[in-house]
């Protein structure tokens, strides 16, 4: 969306970066004309955004996570670090001689 130059103005005038209107236009409620994120929402925010850290914290610590899908369906899931791509190019256990 275009920004006014007052809307500038009054952004310097009261210490609101760009950044910070932007998280605004996104996460905020609205109210009639205007979109507000206040402190209590601003909580409920940062509260999700741990639960989702932890969570994908726990992603990274098994090296990622693959699911696999097929017809809309999802079909299986595995560790990366789990997964040996050398297996995978040397044909594994199976590998015909």
């Amino acid at each position: 969306m275009a920004r006014t130059k007052h809307l500038h103005k009054r952004m310097n005038q009261r210490g609101i970066s760009a950044v910070l209107v932007d998280l605004v236009c996104e996460y905020g409620m609205e109210d009639g004309d205007k979109l507000i994120l206040d402190r209590k929402n601003t909580t409920y925010i940062l509260e999700e955004i741990g639960r989702v850290t932890k969570r994908l914290e726990r992603i990274r610590s098994k090296g990622g996570i693959a699911v696999v899908e097929a017809g809309g369906a999802q079909i299986t899931t595995y560790a990366l670090a789990s997964y040996s791509a050398t297996k995978k190019k040397s044909g594994g256990d199976h590998a015909i001689q």
